[in-house]
Order: C-alpha cells, then structure tokens, then sequence
C-alpha cells in the first residue's frame, strides 16, 4: 500500500492549492481527482464563466461602438465559437494545474476518493477498479455541485443548471433564471448581452440580497434598464416541460403568473459533495449539509481534515485556497491564525461588477455602530466617464469612533480588481484619514474609494 504524508480529496481551488503547499513544506502529497484538475472552479465555474462574459462585454461595446465615435457594421456572434472559447480557456487553466503537479512532484490519483478508517483513501477507477491508499493526514475537499429544488426538477434540456448554461448547442431566444445570487445575475447578464430576453425570478425582496441594500437597488435599476425583467418577492412554484417551450408557474405578491421560455436556468445555491465519500464509516461528524471542522479544519477524528465549500464557510473559491494554506501549514507545525471571515471579499462578475467586504450599512446599525457612510458616483469619476462606464458607486462604512473601516462596497465597472484596497486596508486596521491621506492615481476609476472616504468625513473634493 502507498504511503503518503497528505492525500487530499478533490483537486478545485482548495484541493490542489492544499496539496501544492504540502508539497513545498516537504510533505508526500497525492491527490485525488475524478474529473479534470482544477474542480468546477477551473473547469466549470469561476473561469470558463469569465470567458463567457468578456465575449458579452466585447459584443456589447461592437453594439455600442458609436458611442465612442466609431461605427461597426452589422455586428453578430457566433454562440458557438463564443462557448469553444470558453471551453479552450478552461482547459487551459486545467493543464496549467497539471503542469503544477508535476513540478511539485505530486501524485495525481484518478479516480472516486473514499475515506476509510486508519487514515485511508480507496480510489476507485472509471473501471471499477479500486486501490488504498495510505497517509497521516488526510484532507476532504470536493466541493460542490449545483442543488436541485423538488418543484424545478433538472432535465438538461428545458431546466438546467450551471455546467449546461455555458455549454449549450444553441442561444436560446427567452429565459428564465432563478436565482440571482452571484451565479444568477452573471448567466442573465451574459445572455441578455448577448440578445436573449431574459427574466429574473428572486424570492428575496431584493436581488443580489446579500449586498448592500443600496447596491442592490441600483444593480436592479440597471439590470431593467438593460431589458432584463426583475420578478422580487417571487418564487417558482412549478415547471411544465411538455411543450415546445417551457411553462414556469410564478408566485408572486399579486397572485400566480405563468411564465413561458425556451430554457430556465436553475440558480438556487450548491449543495456539498459529502454523500458516498466514506464519512460515515470513518464516523466524521456533519452538520447541515456540512463538514463540522474547528478553526484549523480539523474534523472531530484525528488525521482528517476538511477545507472549503464542504465546510461551514462561503463557498468561494479564494476561501477555499486560504483554507488549504492554513489547514497545511498547521500540519506541518507552523505557526498560523484562524482566517477572518468577517474580511473576506465577495465578487460578482456581472455587467456591471460588483465587490463588496465587511458589514453592511444596516449590520453595522445593527450591531450598534456609530456610523459614517461615504458614497461616490462613477458619474463623477472622470475615468468612468471617458470609459463610458458611469453605473455604480463605490461606498464606504466607517466607526464614527476609532476611525475603523467596517464595510466597503461596489458597483461599477471593473470594481472586482478594486476592492483588495479595501481588504488589505482592514487587514491592516488602517483608519478613513489614513485611506484619505493616501493619494490615488488620477485619472482612475480607484480614486473612488478615497472620494467616498472624503464624502463620509465631509472632505469630498469632486461632488
């Protein structure tokens, strides 16, 4: 039997990240991988969705183009192509991730991982043939798939899921998503981009809901603006599929509205991979859908760990590295501190971006802060205006007390790439007058975060 020092479970931006970082610390490190390295984040999430979007963002500025004074005749797209692209940059990441194994001299076992007591892995290959494997740590990281709701039962063809909105044979004309979580309002903004007539349905009040109530209002005034119908305090009761198109029973505040597309997209959240991974023999501990694990993933049986979205954490997929960091180099002995979850950054990649970081304005009110709030417009912003990129603002939460950054949140174009200043600020407890006093570049859409500073010590220059 093989001996290893760390297996890790699943290859997705916590599993490999994890097994790199073993591996440079001096540990035997294998992993195990069903599908393609990279997990969904690589394969069929974070990155092949982003490829999607820029062939949106480019067709949508050749639609666009007068605006900049330019004229293109008779722009089109071919849907096809656009989705190879994203399949070539997927694939691309995935071998990148290979390359890494083998520079790291980590052993890539294909197949199912199964835990099994006595520190055991049983990888299991695509011909049923099964080999253990042994080590003194072992850690579970395999992520997880989309869930599916008992009234929106997935077909592959009339409702989908995430893996089949970005691999479809053909555009569809009408849609209907549900959901506008993060994953949600990035689908709809690609496909309204690209000419579909898309309809979000949300049971939330508010969609994005869990931003800023500010930057939900305006991201919901734009999404309609763009053409896209926002149906809040509604759910999908259920769907007809018999049909040459798709029937969606809506409830809603003013009673039931039957909908009908070519597709609906199903965008309701994730649910874990722990089922059939061995986790009841090995007798680790659960809870909701999720790995019970302290704050150095360490589940209640010594020798195995868990990190990422199997945890209670957000599934995000920096989480999920930052997880595989730590839950390592506590192994290895190094002296690390529990990851602050409070400081964790949210994107959302849609058309426009929004970032965000902390608390809320109502949290912090909530949790009895004397607060100050800045705001600055990118309609303001003579970067933003030059681009042609006006929507959104950037705001800021302040403790009126000690000067403590509490929250920062955005919306506008590019403000994914924007708000690690933020992140890194409170990292550092840096106060409003010292992200005041710090000169930004001029002309850039960053100056925004010192102006909403400014705007929240009543210093705003430009408004």
């Amino acid at each position: 039997m093989s001996k290893y020092d760390v297996i890790v479970v699943g290859s997705g931006p916590g599993g490999y990240v994890a097994a790199i970082r073993a591996s440079q610390l001096g540990l035997k490190t294998a992993v195990v991988e069903k599908e393609s390295l990279g997990g969904v984040c690589l394969n069929w999430g974070c990155i092949p969705t982003k490829a999607l979007l820029k062939s949106a963002q480019v067709f949508n500025y050749l639609n666009h183009a007068e605006d900049y004074g330019l004229k293109v005749e008779k722009a089109d797209k071919d849907f096809s192509a656009v989705v190879k692209r994203s399949r070539e940059v997927a694939n691309g990441m995935s071998g990148g991730v290979k390359f890494l194994m083998k520079k790291n001299k980590i052993d890539v076992l294909e197949g199912h991982g199964t835990v099994k007591k006595g520190k055991k892995v049983s990888v299991k290959d695509d011909k049923g043939n099964a080999k253990d494997y042994e080590a003194d740590h072992i850690i579970i990281a395999t992520g997880a798939h989309a869930r599916e709701l008992p009234n929106l039962p997935i077909d592959g063809k009339k409702v989908i899921e995430y893996r089949k909105a970005m691999t479809l044979d053909k555009q569809p004309k009408s849609m209907i998503v549900v959901g506008s979580g993060a994953i949600g309002v990035e689908f709809a903004s690609f496909y309204s981009d690209m000419g579909t007539d898309v309809t979000v349905v949300e049971f939330q009040p508010n969609i994005v809901p869990v931003e800023d109530e500010e930057v939900s209002k305006q991201f919901e005034r734009i999404y309609k603006k763009k053409g896209i119908k926002i149906m809040t305090n509604s759910s999908v009761e259920s769907v007809d599929t018999k049909g040459k198109k798709v029937k969606a029973k809506v409830k809603t505040k003013k009673g039931e509205e039957t909908l009908e597309a070519d597709v609906v997209l199903s965008a309701v959240g994730i649910k874990t991979h722990i089922e059939n991974i061995g986790l009841e023999d090995v007798g680790i501990k659960t809870d909701k859908d999720k790995i019970v694990v302290n704050d150095y993933y360490q589940t209640n049986v010594p020798g195995y760990y868990a990190i990422g979205d199997v945890t209670h954490g957000p599934a995000l997929a920096h989480v999920a590295s930052a997880e595989g960091i730590l839950c390592v180099e506590k192994i290895a002995g190094q002296k690390v501190e529990p990851i602050d979850y409070g400081n964790i950054p949210g994107c959302t990649y849609s058309n426009p971006e929004i970032a965000s970081v902390g608390m809320t304005e109502k949290q912090a009110k909530d949790a009895g802060y004397d607060i100050k709030v800045g705001k600055f417009p990118f309609s303001a912003s003579g970067k933003a205006s030059a681009a042609g990129t006006k929507d959104g603002f950037v705001k800021v939460i302040f403790d009126a007390k000690y000067g403590e950054w509490l929250g920062c949140h955005m919306l506008g174009a590019g403000v994914t790439d924007m708000i690690a200043e933020a992140v890194v600020a409170r990292k550092l407890e840096t106060t409003g007058h010292e992200v005041l006093k710090a000169i930004h570049p001029h002309p850039t859409m960053s100056e925004a975060v010192m102006e909403s500073v400014a705007d929240a010590y009543d210093e705003v220059i430009h408004l």
